[in-house]
């Protein structure tokens, strides 16, 4: 493993209580598009939004669709660099369906590749588009974004775990941590 600039992890939200509320949003989901003959499609967004979405959808009793969709405003920099690009389109059509978008997390609203490919998806012909998230910072909200379906509200912590990482690492941990920075936390 490299050796990373943190001083510790604290657990957070723990896989209990994860899987508590995923399957809590699984039924608010299913309320929310209740005609099962109008096509859902779930979208996770790459990668952190991967392990989240297998397991929400496990969650939902009724018909969907799921795909994957990874989008970049940043290169290989930390700050954005004002050109999105789609680095992995979805293979299923979204024309006609119920398109929800799964993200892992929510913080300032200005994420240019957020904004895109929710744009992307209704210039494609979805019959609607919302979002679902995991976990929601409104602290650091600069603009809003309607979200329908939100997991837990936290604090302007880095977090860790669930599939969310830091340099690619920790992804794998079955609950959420709040890593502790020997210097100052990255953007």
């Amino acid at each position: 493993m490299n050796s990373l600039p943190l001083h510790k992890l604290e657990v957070m939200i723990t896989a209990e209580e994860i899987a508590k509320r995923v399957g809590e949003l699984g039924r608010e989901i299913e309320e929310a598009y209740p005609h099962h003959d109008e096509p859902l499609l779930l979208v996770g967004v790459l990668k952190g939004a991967a392990v989240f979405l297998a397991d929400l959808i496990r969650a939902i009793n009724r018909p969907l669709e799921y795909d994957f969709v990874a989008v970049s405003s940043y290169g290989k920099a930390t700050q954005t660099s004002g050109e999105v690009r789609i680095l992995k389109d979805l293979d299923a059509s979204v024309q006609g369906k119920h398109v929800l978008v799964v993200e892992d997390i929510l913080d300032t609203g200005l994420t240019l590749r957020f904004s895109y490919l929710i744009e992307s998806l209704k210039a494609r012909h979805a019959k609607s588009v919302g979002v679902c998230v995991l976990l929601d910072k409104p602290s650091r909200r600069r603009v809003q974004v309607p979200v329908q379906h939100s997991g837990f509200t936290i604090e302007d912590r880095y977090v860790v775990g669930y599939g969310m990482d830091y340099a690619e690492q920790y992804r794998n941990l079955g609950y959420i941590a709040q890593v502790e920075f020997e210097k100052e936390y990255p953007d």
